[in-house]
């Protein structure tokens, strides 16, 4: 008997198992078919489909932008020369290179010399190319590059303090787009006369910098020297609208090259509630302008001592290659005497946002680094005024100073030809006449016991005031608000104003914020009656 329920029982139990491996070979056999399925409906998908499927911040390059293409062969065939590119590019990198360093040099460096140079073992890899159109003069390629190096690069530094240091650059690390413009077109193999160099946009570049058998922290600010050197000379040689131009084609390409489009006027007015960088006392700001930082096209404010809420009132011009590209960079430093200034903080304005002549009145928070603002803290704000005159204007583009638009007394001084300003001749005007301001309104003043219009924190005063201005393109209008007590007054705050708007404008009104209060905003009407001059050591020439 319990033969016979052992063979029942081996014999149900052979029979499951037989069935779920059975089972389970039948369930394998249709995932393997719906996953050939699923291959081959991805196989058939198409770049939309894609955009539907997947995130956009995890498109690759081929998939956002359909005219991309992916550079494989080109990375396999790269690999194979690029022991002989490092031996061609070294010599050619240093000898053309070297002179560049010396335009872009800190203030801290003496000279910089490569003393070795080579690029590694790594070559770069192209991981996309596009072709733009849109030009029917040129063809217009980009390169998305990336390089993680192991170059060999040694620099020579000498110091402002007669100190010799050997420097190793390692690590480098490059992402950017490589633009390269094959321009003009020419009936003559190859067809075309030049190719026109640059990096699209800013690039991200990484390195780490070594002192050959020392330590980098000995001499203070020798390290960002050196890095910031590295960084301005790409950005401001390589980096779109900068090029380099390569002859083909034996002619002239004089007109491939960077020309002046724009005057772009500048005034540093003032800054506010400026972060301390003094353990006694106060910061000692000064302002560091550009637009390409070339040394000779830098412009340094005076320093302010002890102040962290300086006015400047300092005004600069600055020549304008390319409009849709370029941008205004301030930054402020604390003046530290002999030691190495200390920055404050920057900021960053756009020249894309500029209407040509219409003055554009901005107050910028500062940031302690541009690229990477992981800094939050505040660090103040500074006061510009800006002006941009283009040379001249392309057909189509209105013009707000042609002859049908009513002229300001400014301009009528300045208009010397039908499609602009004579820029000479508006160094030497003196701007003189009347300014009347009418002080409208306060709204919001900080509880302070105001005594004049008793008993309100929104008074409304409407009182007109004339000024003799003897040079209203350079003076500034101050208006401040006091408390007035019975035994004495205390400061309430001001708005600090620059004269350019009126003057263009003619007259206006416009609300202004109260500096140096918690809150409060001053309603004012300005108007101009101009009286120009020009100075007489340039009239009678």
């Amino acid at each position: 008997m319990a033969f016979l329920f052992g063979a029942f029982l081996g014999l149900v139990l052979g029979v499951a198992v037989v069935m779920a491996f059975a089972r389970f070979e039948n369930a394998r056999a249709e995932q393997r078919r719906e996953l050939a399925a699923t291959v081959s409906a991805f196989s058939k998908l198409t770049v939309q489909d894609l955009r539907k499927l997947i995130p956009p911040e995890f498109y690759p390059s081929w998939v956002s932008f359909t005219q991309k293409q992916k550079l494989k062969w080109l990375n396999q065939e790269l690999v194979k020369i690029w022991p002989f590119v490092n031996e061609a590019a070294s010599e050619l990198i240093k000898t053309s290179v070297e002179p560049v360093f010396e335009q872009y040099k800190s203030f801290i460096l003496a000279s910089l010399h490569f003393s070795k140079l080579t690029l590694g073992t790594v070559a770069p890899q192209f991981t996309g190319v596009s072709i733009l159109e849109g030009d029917s003069s040129a063809i217009t390629m980009e390169l998305e590059l990336q390089w993680d190096g192991n170059p060999n690069i040694v620099l020579d530094i000498q110091t402002t303090l007669g100190i010799s240091l050997p420097v190793q650059v390692k690590n480098i690390g490059f992402t950017g787009v490589l633009r390269l413009v094959f321009k003009p077109l020419v009936a003559e193999f190859p067809c075309f006369g030049a190719v026109c160099c640059s990096l699209r946009e800013k690039s991200k570049l990484d390195l780490t910098l070594k002192v050959v058998g020392g330590e980098m922290t000995a001499i203070p600010g020798i390290s960002d020297a050196i890095e910031g050197t590295i960084r301005d000379t790409i950005e401001d040689t390589l980096t779109w609208p900068n090029r380099i131009i390569v002859p083909i084609v034996p002619g002239d390409y004089s007109d491939l090259e960077l020309r002046p489009v724009g005057l772009l006027e500048v005034k540093l007015v003032e800054a506010r509630d400026l972060k301390n960088k003094d353990l006694v006392g106060k910061s000692d700001p000064f302002a560091v302008l550009y637009i390409r930082p070339l040394r000779e096209k830098t412009k340094r404010s005076k320093t302010i001592n002890n102040d962290l809420n300086p006015i400047w009132n300092e005004h600069y011009e600055f020549v304008v290659e390319d409009i849709s590209t370029q941008h205004l960079t301030v930054k402020i430093y604390d003046d530290e005497g002999l030691q190495p200034s200390e920055i404050i903080g920057c900021a960053r304005v756009d020249l894309a946002d500029l209407q040509p002549g219409k003055v554009k009145d901005l107050w910028l928070d500062l940031v302690k680094d541009l690229e990477i603002q992981r800094d939050t803290k505040p660090r103040g704000q500074v006061h510009l005024e800006l002006l941009y005159y283009p040379y001249d204007r392309h057909e189509g583009d209105s013009n707000p100073f042609a002859g049908q638009i009513q002229l300001t007394s400014l301009e009528k001084v300045l208009k010397t030809e039908p499609n602009g300003y004579d820029v000479n001749q508006r160094k030497n005007v003196i701007m003189r006449g009347v300014l009347s301001v009418t002080v409208i309104s306060g709204e919001d003043l900080p509880p302070m016991d105001i005594g004049v219009v008793t008993d309100t924190l929104n008074p409304i005063w409407n009182q007109t005031f004339d000024f003799v201005v003897e040079d209203a393109l350079h003076d500034l209008l101050m208006v401040e608000v006091w408390d007035h007590d019975t035994f004495g007054k205390d400061y309430v705050g001001r708005c600090i104003l620059t004269l350019t708007r009126v003057l263009l404008e003619g007259e206006f009104q416009d609300t202004f914020v109260l500096q140096g209060a918690k809150s409060g905003k001053l309603n004012l009407h300005l108007k101009w009656t101009a009286q120009p001059i020009y100075r007489d050591h340039d009239r009678d020439q």
